[in-house]
């Protein structure tokens, strides 16, 4: 991680540059045309005082970049990250002082713990005024620096070129993570000779760590003397653009492959290795037998509390084999035998040529009766519900069938989230876009824009609860003004679902400030300009969901679940994969 403590370190190493004709510019200018030469198509964002001069640069080169005004600092970074993941790019917001800096920290914090590459630009009170409780004046750089990979306070307009260009290496590079550059009102205006040199190289900083011969060699060994094999890999598939490495890998070792949900969409779920999701809430076998695997092979994936239970009693009779860029990843939660560091894609290819072609018949025989025992138990009780009530999962599945499985999907977070990852089927990279490792409620509906506007001629369709479409709700504002062609699917169970299910199994159902009032979502789509439907009925929901794909503009379509049903299967709190219960 980089802080403010050591950034001058960073911004007076020697660098890889490529040299550009130098004009005089004001920063407010530079800061744009900074952006301009890091190729950023559009920032999301919201003007205020100490950001206005930066704004006014926006204006001037507003046939150059685009600016999506939104209409939450925290739907900022939010839309920045649903760009971002949907498109691979590095995603831009940017907003005043104060409360505007302040109001990004959910979504820094959230794209932080999901590797999120993203360049958060704040506006600063004039340096004269630093540290004197000036109107709108918070230190931001303290506030973000345990969510950050690097942060810099920009006090003199010259230091903007080469502060930025640091800034898009570090957000983008090795494991992705979010900068935030704060820079004071006179550096904003104050003129500089500019000259922009991107950044490819900093000292001390290595992004992608090599790997040793030794590890490569320890890992094939224990891989190619397996006998019950298992692969949970994660995003650091889709980060590190190894999809095809994945591929291939499993193609000649015949190993089940099971994935986190970060790391869904990295594989066709057709693939003939793919034994499902991981997770409290994934499916039953890989799950299960992840404590009867000999030998583990987790490739870009961390080890979260939510795929390992407790960690006492996780993969105890396997060997682990560990490929990840982050050093700071490695044995920080679960010890491993062989750790291969480096970016995936390199690092798959080396094991690959070494790996011996298998089947593991067997062994893959365990996952298909364990999965015949959850189709029957969950899976057809999901989507074939006896009850009146439509389920979460049955609409997940319809909506997967109606868009060919072609859709970009993103959530929200809760139960509907789970159905979301569950049932849908993700045949083309990066079409999951979630809040997985800080599951921050109000993600779906700004990311679901910053989706779409990255991705414009791919559908998007967000799928959000009654309680997490509230949360930024104000967005709405912002799919009406840049008229963005997303599709949201409301299922409304009328309660803080997943808290409720747990509130059931463990509290003895008090349902403590679970129960939602909520609004008449068509008369609040109708005040935005967005065509809306209500579904209450099962007949009504294949036609209604027809209508919203086939709709030429946005669309809120809300759908009425029942409102005590639960996600099964389930590990309970503090219980091992071993423990996960069907009902």
């Amino acid at each position: 991680m980089f802080n403010d403590h050591n950034h001058m370190s960073l911004i007076n190493t020697e660098e890889n540059v490529n040299a550009q004709t130098t004009q005089k510019l004001s920063g407010a200018q530079a800061i744009i045309q900074c952006l301009i030469e890091e190729q950023v198509e559009m920032m999301f964002g919201y003007p205020g005082g100490a950001i206005m001069p930066t704004y006014d640069a926006i204006h001037e080169y507003q046939n150059q970049i685009k600016h999506i005004l939104v209409r939450h600092e925290q739907g900022a970074t939010h839309a920045a990250q649903g760009y971002a993941r949907a498109t691979g790019k590095v995603g831009v917001c940017i907003a005043t002082s104060g409360p505007g800096a302040t109001n990004l920290i959910t979504g820094i914090a959230d794209a932080q713990i999901d590797s999120t590459p993203l360049v958060c630009i704040t506006g600063q009170v004039h340096k004269d005024l630093l540290g004197t409780d000036a109107f709108q004046e918070t230190d931001i750089i303290d506030i973000s620096m345990p969510v950050t990979k690097w942060n810099y306070k920009v006090t003199e307009a010259d230091e903007i070129p080469r502060v930025l260009a640091k800034a898009f290496f570090i957000a983008k590079s090795g494991r992705p993570g979010p900068v935030l550059i704060d820079i004071t009102k006179n550096a904003q205006m104050e003129f500089l000779e500019f000259s922009y040199d991107k950044c490819n190289h900093i000292n001390s900083y290595l992004p992608e760590p090599v790997p040793s011969s030794h590890s490569v060699i320890d890992a094939v060994s224990l891989i190619n003397n397996a006998k019950k094999p298992l692969v949970v890999f994660g995003q650091g598939v889709i980060l590190g653009n190894a999809e095809p490495e994945l591929k291939m890998f499993l193609d000649k070792s015949g190993i089940p492959a099971a994935s986190t949900i970060m790391g869904l969409s990295a594989l066709n779920p057709n693939h003939k290795s793919y034994v499902g999701m991981l997770g409290m809430h994934g499916n039953y076998a890989p799950n299960l037998l992840t404590n009867e695997c000999d030998v583990l092979i987790a490739i870009g994936m961390r080890f979260d509390d939510r795929v390992t239970g407790t960690i006492s009693t996780y993969a105890t009779n396997a060997k682990i084999v560990h490929l990840e860029i982050d050093p700071s990843e490695v044995n920080k939660n679960i010890k491993v035998d062989v750790a291969v560091m480096g970016n995936v894609k390199h690092t798959l290819p080396q094991i690959i040529m070494k790996t011996n072609k298998n089947k593991h018949p067997a062994w893959r025989k365990q996952f298909t009766d364990l999965y015949n025992k959850e189709n029957e138990k969950v899976i057809e009780q999901d989507l074939n519900p006896k009850a009146n009530e439509i389920s979460m999962p049955e609409v997940v599945n319809l909506v997967s069938d109606l868009t060919k499985d072609k859709a970009i999907i993103v959530t929200d977070v809760g139960q509907h989230q789970m159905a979301a990852c569950r049932y849908s089927r993700f045949k083309q990279t990066r079409s999951m876009i979630t809040s997985g490792g800080l599951g921050t409620m109000g993600f779906c509906l700004p990311a679901a824009i910053g989706a779409k506007l990255g991705q414009p001629d791919r559908l998007v369709i967000g799928i959000v609860g009654d309680g997490g479409v509230q949360m930024n709700i104000q967005e709405l504002g912002t799919i009406m003004q840049t008229k963005v062609n997303v599709k949201i699917i409301i299922l409304n169970n009328q309660f803080l679902g997943m808290v409720r299910q747990w509130q059931e199994l463990y509290f003895d159902k008090r349902y403590a400030s679970t129960e939602m009032l909520n609004p008449d979502y068509q008369k609040l789509s109708g005040a935005y300009g967005i065509a809306s439907q209500k579904v209450t009925k099962r007949s009504q929901l294949k036609t209604a969901l027809e209508k919203m794909i086939q709709h030429d503009e946005s669309y809120i379509l809300e759908v009425m679940v029942g409102q005590e049903q639960n996600v099964f299967p389930m590990i309970s709190p503090g219980m091992s994969v071993s423990d996960m219960r069907l009902s």
